[in-house]
């Protein structure tokens, strides 16, 4: 019985998005069969990482991402160290009130803290999910334009994922990148349908061995292109995103969407309003997501922590024919006002913590559209990073 209720899920969101020569020429059991034994928790762990007012802290930042932001403020880039910056952010007393799921570095998911608790344990005390950045970076695309990338790590990643169950893992996060380059036609057709390749292929690994895979296509703010740009070039790599979701038999239920807000480039001589921005986003959402899918947990992409807060709260006040919660997976849009309190010095932690935990009632605020502007402390400072990396 569990079986044939799930497959009937599955074939029912595919059914509705796929072309009908995929399911003429594999059986639903083909397509759909192995996803039966995790497809009940992989839909209520997407409803938990999605409760109303929650939303994704994201760690996730590699050894070498996370070594600069701790060199910034003069402390060595090494395990212990990580460990230590680490552990602050996950025992800020009251996080989990508006924080539901961390996505973490591999490091960090088999990393106790001091005391010897497992660090996914520390979280699940606190009422958060433990996630797992599985993507091993940006590559060049050959054969494409000189700057566009494809994202590494499928090779033995169902093994990876089974250990990352086995940890306590319960969903997990590949971010692949786009640029937007009118004059160099960026991003080629070629670059989206890789990314849409690489994103697919992931999410249904993911699944069969229990993990909510977020897809995450992000769109990096380098640039002068205006939102309007922004728009028409969003709308084809997310339609083709959900194309190749479909076609490798993706249940949409237990998944979520890492977007970028559809902004314009940082360096547009007439960047759009608030309003404008969230206005886009919800009509680009609109116009290429599945109702199906439960949840969208933007990336903040360098943009500042305060103007990150309110466009998700303008995003909120739309009212809105897409039934998905729209949410929060912040990283540098959480952590820096955080580091910075922090600054390596042990009297500075509970401060360092207050801070974090003032940014996430932001977030939390303005996923719910009842955030007031200014009314949680930042630093307002730029987090723009030129061709950004994890």
């Amino acid at each position: 019985m569990k079986l044939s209720l799930s497959l009937a899920l599955v074939v029912g969101v595919a059914n509705a998005f796929s072309p009908q020569s995929i399911t003429s020429t594999r059986s639903a059991s083909q397509l759909y069969g192995s996803l039966a034994e995790y497809a009940d928790e992989l839909k209520a762990t997407a409803a938990t990482l999605t409760a109303p007012g929650k939303g994704l802290l994201a760690c996730d930042e590699s050894n070498g991402t996370v070594g600069t932001r701790l060199e910034s403020i003069g402390l060595e880039n090494v395990e212990d160290v990580r460990r230590e910056w680490r552990e602050l952010l996950f025992r800020a007393d009251g996080l989990g009130k508006y924080v539901s799921g961390a996505i973490l570095f591999e490091e960090t998911l088999y990393q106790n803290a001091e005391d010897g608790t497992a660090f996914v344990d520390v979280l699940k005390e606190a009422g958060i999910v433990s996630g797992i950045k599985v993507d091993t970076g940006l590559k060049p695309l050959c054969g494409a334009g000189d700057e566009e990338t494809w994202c590494s790590g499928l090779d033995n990643l169902k093994d990876k994922c089974d250990e990352h169950y086995e940890r306590g893992a319960r969903f997990a996060k590949w971010r692949t990148a786009l640029r937007i380059n009118t004059e160099k036609g960026f991003p080629t057709d070629y670059a989206i349908d890789e990314a849409a390749h690489g994103l697919s292929r992931y999410a249904r690994i993911c699944q069969e061995a229990g993990l909510v895979p977020i897809v995450e296509p992000e769109i990096l703010i380098d640039g002068d292109h205006d939102i309007a740009t922004t728009v028409v070039i969003q709308e084809k790599i997310l339609s083709t995103v959900y194309k190749k979701l479909a076609e490798c038999g993706v249940m949409l239920e237990g998944t979520l969407l890492k977007p970028s807000m559809t902004v314009n480039g940082v360096d547009c001589k007439n960047p759009a309003a608030p309003e404008e921005v969230a206005a886009m986003t919800v009509q680009t959402l609109e116009r290429t997501v599945p109702a199906a899918m439960p949840g969208v947990t933007f990336l903040s992409g360098g943009i500042s922590e305060e103007d990150s807060s309110i466009y998700l709260n303008e995003i909120n006040k739309i009212d809105r024919k897409g039934p998905w919660a729209l949410t929060f997976s912040f990283s540098r849009a959480m952590q820096t006002s955080c580091l910075k309190t922090w600054d390596g010095e042990k009297e500075n932690v509970e401060a360092a913590q207050k801070q974090l935990v003032a940014r996430a009632q932001a977030n939390s605020e303005a996923s719910l559209g009842v955030y007031k502007p200014g009314s949680q402390p930042t630093l307002g400072e730029s987090l723009y990073v030129k061709n950004y990396v994890y």
